[in-house]
């Protein structure tokens, strides 16, 4: 028989122990995020439809995103044990300079409509963090701010070849001007793919006051405080736009950009080229023979083609083929840090993040930002010390099986 009593006094006072609380809301909100999806839950009940739409959703039927993830929830890890892992180093070089993490903010376009504080948010908690920052050819911060927010950051400019070359190449000159070390030339976009969650919210820039986003924004008052009291916005790359996103993405890109301009444009950039949204071997192979200094596999966020080749299963392949001779980067459905290492174990250089860095962002601006790479700097050294190794370049195939659903038939 088990006998009861009542506690004593002195047995009771350390449990008494309570947590300060923490009166800052938003401080209180992003300590209780835990996860990228954490984050995303706060980004949702803080931002209108339309951005957050504009963020989260991709093209068509959005079968590529989904697949994408996918693709990163269909791996097994294989630990190694008994291994010291009491020191774990999470950063080695990439293009030749030393990143802290293997993974750098992606370009967003309209950024600043997630969060008023946008694209210096990002380069700012980059350039903290020790990582790169990408800021998009339609980004709504200037080359220039951008340098000034973060003058000691990794800043890297992504490129679209518009139709008018000689404004495009302005740009490419500003960013050499500016001291960003690597031009990102995107290769995925000859026409702007069919984001149907934009058409439905009639996404346009700027935002068109209805009856529909007057209502939804009746919860979220701050948020249109914040973007009616600042800096109004547009894209710092471009004079003024009217219309919606599609009609300004149709007008801006060309569908006849070829090798031999990506050649040319090479031959003006004095800096590190790498290219991105590359989904096939054969192109791999071809762009490493043309001499760039990185690929980056992508289905562009599964918002161009929907029913692209999942960028992490065409991973071991590519690297196979090109891999010593140029670097893999990849990105598309990265949501945790354990995505990111399974990415390294199989062969890739260095990540971008794009959704999990903009739900960062709307869940708490810069702070949101520097949670983001929080969290995913600690999913990487977790994750690194429970397979049992204590460095990047420790992680082998050995460590990954991708387990695959998509199978094609014979």
């Amino acid at each position: 028989m088990v006998k009861h009593r009542f506690p004593r006094p002195k047995e009771l006072a350390p449990l008494m122990r309570f947590k300060t609380p923490e009166l800052n809301g938003k401080k209180r909100r992003l300590q209780g995020a835990l996860t990228i999806h954490d984050l995303r839950a706060i980004a949702q009940r803080r931002t209108p439809k339309a951005p957050f739409d504009y963020t989260e959703g991709a093209a068509e039927a959005e079968l590529s995103l989904g697949r994408a993830r996918q693709a990163f929830d269909d791996i097994e890890f294989h630990p190694a044990i008994l291994r010291d892992v009491s020191h774990v180093d999470t950063g080695w070089d990439v293009l030749g300079k030393r990143v802290e993490l293997p993974f750098g903010i992606a370009p967003t376009g309209f950024t600043r409509m997630m969060h008023t504080e946008g694209e210096v948010a990002g380069a700012t908690a980059a350039a903290a963090a020790g990582i790169p920052f990408a800021l998009s050819t339609m980004g709504t911060t200037s080359i220039e701010g951008v340098r000034d927010a973060a003058p000691e950051g990794r800043n890297w400019f992504q490129l679209y070849m518009w139709k008018d070359r000689e404004r495009s190449m302005q740009l490419v000159e500003r960013a050499a001007a500016a001291g960003f070390d690597t031009l990102l030339v995107t290769v995925d976009v000859p026409v702007a793919g069919a984001r149907l969650r934009d058409k439905r919210n009639g996404f346009s820039i700027p935002p068109a006051l209805t009856v529909g986003t007057i209502v939804n924004a009746i919860p979220r008052p701050w948020w249109w405080w914040d973007f009616l009291t600042t800096e109004p916005l547009a894209f710092a790359s471009l004079s003024s736009w009217n219309g919606t996103v599609g009609e300004l993405l149709d007008a801006m890109f060309d569908p006849t950009v070829t090798y031999d301009d990506l050649k040319w444009i090479k031959e003006q950039w004095p800096g590190k080229l790498v290219v991105k949204g590359v989904q096939t071997v054969d192109d791999a192979k071809r762009l490493t023979a043309l001499g760039v200094d990185g690929i980056t596999l992508s289905n562009h966020g599964g918002r161009q083609l929907d029913r692209a080749p999942i960028p992490f299963h065409l991973l071991p392949e590519v690297v196979r083929e090109v891999g010593k001779d140029t670097e893999v980067h990849l990105d598309t459905g990265i949501m945790s840090g354990a995505d990111i290492v399974a990415s390294i174990a199989l062969g890739a250089r260095f990540t971008l993040i794009g959704r999990a860095y903009l739900y960062g962002l709307m869940a708490g601006g810069r702070a949101g930002v520097d949670r983001a790479i929080e969290i995913l700097g600690g999913e990487i050294t977790r994750t690194m010390k429970l397979l049992g190794v204590t460095s990047l370049d420790e992680l082998e195939p050995h460590h990954v099986t991708q387990l695959q659903r998509l199978i094609p038939r014979g």
